[in-house]
């Protein structure tokens, strides 16, 4: 090969190298695969996790989302009876109180989404906070494109980490690995190691409760959600006043 054969074969590998680069640079990674909860993995992250507090109260009042708009209802359901806040009474259960996802709906939170709009379109993160205002907790709304990963991650790390504090997230299906759809599920621990949250999904005809990273869940918040002005989706930090 002669001096100016050599030279172009270099100068053509070098091209063809910057191109297939760039081609990986413009091509997004496909998220993490969740770690299910009932694999032998997600079973040693929950004992190993560094924030767990809320898996527990949680776990014990996990539901299935009625139907297919209510994964923001049965969400609000778990978190209210997780807290122990006063519940209506339920006539079936006479003389027991407790959340459900009919008496967690009432006039108070008709007033802030209806129950026809609800069953058309399901919640946003804002109205999932003013409905657990309706019933005395108090919800910080965080917008993903008002915040960062790592204030996420810190902020809902602590949450976990200390009894009666609660975190909710708003996310898109696709950016965690898991098809079409959008979705609104409580987050019941968090493993520092492998820096993954566990998410508790109400639609539990669908998915198992799942470890998901935490770059693909803020990723999954950080996604535009029509119903709500084209808002960024996002998570909702929950507790009692005292």
């Amino acid at each position: 090969m002669n001096g100016a054969v050599a030279l172009w074969f270099r100068a053509g590998v070098v091209a063809l190298a910057l191109a297939v680069g760039a081609a990986h640079a413009e091509t997004p990674l496909a998220p993490a695969p969740p770690i299910s909860l009932i694999s032998d993995e997600g079973e040693q992250l929950l004992m190993q996790s560094t924030a767990r507090r809320a898996y527990g109260p949680l776990s014990a009042r996990f539901v299935t989302q009625k139907n297919l708009m209510y994964c923001g209802v049965a969400t609000l359901v778990m978190v209210l009876n997780a807290m122990e806040i006063a519940a209506p009474p339920v006539p079936e259960l006479e003389p027991y109180r407790t959340f459900t996802q009919d008496n967690v709906l009432d006039a108070r939170t008709a007033a802030v989404l209806s129950p026809q709009v609800l069953l058309k379109q399901g919640m946003t993160l804002d109205q999932f906070a003013a409905l657990a205002e309706v019933h005395g907790v108090l919800a910080q709304v965080h917008h993903a494109d008002a915040s960062s990963i790592e204030q996420f991650r810190r902020l809902a790390s602590t949450a976990l980490a200390r009894s009666g504090h609660h975190v909710v997230v708003n996310y898109r299906r696709a950016e965690i690995g898991q098809g079409k759809g959008v979705h609104i599920s409580p987050l019941a621990a968090y493993d520092e190691h492998s820096d993954r949250f566990l998410v508790l999904d109400v639609a539990r005809y669908r998915y198992p409760p799942v470890w998901v990273s935490t770059a693909d869940l803020f990723a999954a918040m950080n996604t535009q959600d029509s119903s709500n002005g084209d808002r960024r989706r996002g998570f909702v930090l929950v507790r009692t006043e005292r």
